[in-house]
């Protein structure tokens, strides 16, 4: 286990870790939700998401009602808490990001406070996962264009391509590719970051009963299992735009140490 007294060679670090949906974003916050000396927030700007959708789309999320009840609904006032201190006088702050929480509108000045990282999945996989839940997804509505555009305007703030993570490669070598991007964002790895205990936890948003079944059941990363279904017609133009943008991103993605 993690030492609490040794002392950090690094200041606080607040990790924005940027994703589209059926990914594994959520087992990622259980892994550095697992470190001591890390808090986790569960995609923080979600209740302002659906604010901006027409009812009949806002309904398709279960619990809306109560994510919003849940969460600030303005983008201004997340900004402002995520760039605060970070809860509970911790050295890190892991934040779960949907990239399609990403409105038009929002400024995104705030960020370059944050270590911005992305992880991303293979569009196929994440579109015949995706199609369980809803029917005719847009490229938007995964994320692709906007994990793009905002990798580009990360770039462009920092002289530097931001580090981009791939949950196949993830899956396939946790402890080389966390231990890579741990270095990448210039913290020390730790062992915690590869097991936690089984079911709910605290930073869970509301919405976790309906969507988190078998993150609960989990207690470390799961092997990796190639996924054969195949992208229904209707979807193919959106899986090559997907392919296109994924592609921008995958060409950065660092591997295993």
């Amino acid at each position: 286990m993690m030492n609490e007294n040794i002392k950090r060679s690094y200041g606080p670090v607040r990790i924005a870790m940027w994703s589209g949906p059926r990914n594994i974003s959520t087992a990622m916050m259980r892994s550095w939700g697992a470190r001591a000396d890390c808090a986790a927030s569960d995609e923080p700007l979600y209740a302002h998401y659906l604010t901006q959708m027409d009812d009949a789309k806002r309904r398709l999320h279960p619990v809306h009602e109560a994510v919003m009840d849940s969460q600030p609904v303005h983008w201004h006032e997340v900004a402002d808490y995520l760039t605060g201190p970070i809860p509970g006088g911790k050295d890190i702050w892991y934040q779960k990001h949907m990239a399609h929480h990403l409105t038009p509108g929002m400024e995104w000045d705030w960020m370059s406070e944050l270590t911005n990282c992305f992880l991303i999945r293979e569009p196929a996989a994440m579109i015949t996962s995706f199609i369980k839940i809803i029917d005719n997804p847009t490229p938007t509505d995964l994320g692709l264009p906007q994990l793009v555009e905002l990798f580009e305007w990360v770039r462009e703030q920092t002289g530097s391509a931001p580090a981009v993570i791939d949950s196949k490669d993830v899956l396939m070598n946790p402890r080389g590719v966390l231990s890579a991007l741990c270095h990448h964002i210039g913290i020390e790895f730790n062992d915690s970051m590869l097991s936690w205990e089984e079911g709910p936890k605290p930073e869970d948003g509301v919405w976790a009963p309906h969507w988190y079944s078998s993150v609960y059941e989990s207690s470390g990363f799961a092997a990796y299992t190639a996924k054969n279904d195949e992208v229904p017609g209707r979807l193919l133009g959106v899986l090559d735009e997907c392919n296109a943008l994924y592609d921008v991103l995958a060409v950065h993605r660092i591997g295993a140490d």
